[in-house]
């Protein structure tokens, strides 16, 4: 009879659900083909872990390592990480027996019209129950092996933004290293300038004595030394800047700025650059598999929704001990203890299940969205920095011949005006001229030391993803 009873319960439950049917929506967009991006055929070539050890300054080191052991941005990947890992370990949980004990006693009032008997029928009694309670969801329709999936590849992907970030502040501190190089560079430039004019502005004190030249000569070249002045003392402010941004990088405040001095770069160092977009290029950025696996974790978490339309269908068992009045609790007259399978179906949501399951379909397309913006961001960045190294690579050779053609041309007109060959508005010009061509070297050289290392990064640095999640979060937190 027990178990006729159970079969008719089932089979009333199935007859239900075949009523109860999820939408038909279906995912609208498609995720971008790795033969549809023009990659080459090369591989890319491998890169160290500390890539930046390349450009052999030991205080480059200490600032990228400080920043990976420091920085804020890092420890809110990390602790998203966690965040993530804990909602995993709740989904998995679901999949467990939970047990819990429950205790109360209630004083009230039996009803005379009650299933209660005499003498308690009409009284008013201590009434308590206790005992041990079990429940096991035995997820037929997969919903919580969905949900654990799901949460499983939203760690991954949080892992993977670890080392995202990992990956983007290294750069960030190496291109701001450069940038502190080129403000020294250029500081350095403003004080060759304002020696160069203060030897000029002698010159013409020279040459006004002799009555080679007037005092307004005098006073222009008196008027040039201050502007240099000027030049150098901002040139100073860019280069105190760049000291305060990468303290800041490094998790450092106003104490780290005295440590900071000027930097040593190799910037001739062979980083490890591919000349066409590799083949590998989706595999190697942690943010293209991160957004790939949270296309992953939409589709789960579409299943999940899709299955909460099934009963669920559990076991439940209790054992414990009922009584009218405290005393009588505890003996064994008073034990009490069941077991039996349970259902749950809703028969009416005022439409959430459905709405539940297109949301859940929105968000496959609404991350398969983000997965293509993210590749044909990779794509695009790693193209232009291949083509701005291009084009750095051939201004730098003819701006050498420019500035060689500059510095010979202020020489020249500099011995003129000594030897009263030429006048003073000569000087001036060849000077602005190799000004001009200093000031555009420091900026070039800088520029392509900065575009290497965005391809790098572009290419997913040293980003490893065969490696072991656990080694590469260990290695950022070193």
């Amino acid at each position: 009879m027990i178990r006729t009873s159970r079969l008719a319960l089932a089979l009333g439950a199935a007859l239900l659900t075949s009523c109860v049917l999820p939408p038909k929506d279906a995912p609208r967009e498609q995720a971008i083909g790795d033969t549809a991006l023009g990659l080459s055929t090369a591989a890319m070539p491998a890169v160290g872990d500390s890539w930046w050890h390349a450009y052999q300054d030991p205080q480059l080191d200490r600032l990228v390592e400080a920043t990976l052991a420091n920085n804020p941005t890092l420890a809110q990947a990390m602790a998203r990480v966690r965040e993530a890992q804990a909602m995993a370990d709740t989904a998995h949980a679901g999949l467990l027996p939970s047990v819990s004990y429950d205790a109360k006693d209630t004083r009230q009032r039996f009803s005379n019209n009650d299933i209660i008997p005499p003498p308690y029928n009409g009284g008013i009694y201590w009434e308590g129950q206790q005992g041990i309670n079990l429940s096991w969801d035995l997820d037929f329709w997969g919903k919580q092996a969905a949900l654990i999936r799901q949460a499983r590849s939203q760690t991954a992907a949080a892992n993977l933004d670890i080392a995202s970030a990992r990956l983007a502040l290294a750069g960030a501190v190496a291109q701001a290293y450069v940038e502190l190089y080129r403000n020294f560079a250029l500081a350095e430039v403003a004080r060759r300038t304002e020696e160069q004019r203060l030897h000029i502005l002698d010159i013409t004190r020279s040459r006004v004595k002799a009555g080679l030249d007037t005092n307004v000569e005098l006073r222009e070249a008196e008027g040039a030394v201050p502007q240099a002045h000027v030049e150098l003392t901002q040139a100073q402010a860019a280069v105190a800047l760049s000291i305060h941004q990468l303290a800041a990088l490094s998790g450092r405040g106003a104490d780290a700025y005295a440590e900071i001095k000027q930097p040593h770069l190799n910037l001739d160092a062979a980083l490890p650059l591919p000349q066409a977009l590799p083949a590998d290029l989706l595999g190697r950025r942690p943010d293209v598999l991160a957004a790939r696996l949270r296309v992953e974790a939409a589709t789960d978490g579409r299943a999940a929704a899709k299955a909460a339309f099934y009963p669920d269908v559990s076991l439940t068992a209790f054992a414990g001990t009922s009584a009218i009045g405290f005393k009588t609790l505890f003996e064994a007259a008073s034990g009490a203890y069941g077991v039996g399978p349970a259902i749950h179906l809703p028969l009416f949501d005022a439409g959430r299940l459905k709405a539940n399951f297109r949301g859940a379909t929105a968000e496959i397309d609404d991350a398969v969205a983000g997965y293509n913006e993210t590749v044909l961001q990779a794509v695009r960045q790693a193209s232009d920095q291949l083509s701005t190294i291009d084009a750095l690579n051939y201004e730098l050779g003819e701006q050498q011949k420019s500035l060689n053609a500059a510095e010979e041309a202020y020489r020249l007109a500099g011995e003129r005006y000594k030897a009263g060959l030429s006048g003073y508005l000569s000087v001036l010009n060849a000077e602005t001229q190799v000004l001009s061509a200093r000031r555009q070297r420091v900026d070039l050289v800088s520029a392509h030391a900065v575009s290497r290392v965005t391809l790098l990064l572009a290419l997913g640095g040293s980003f490893d993803a065969e490696a072991p999640a656990t080694a590469q979060t260990a290695s950022t937190t070193q």
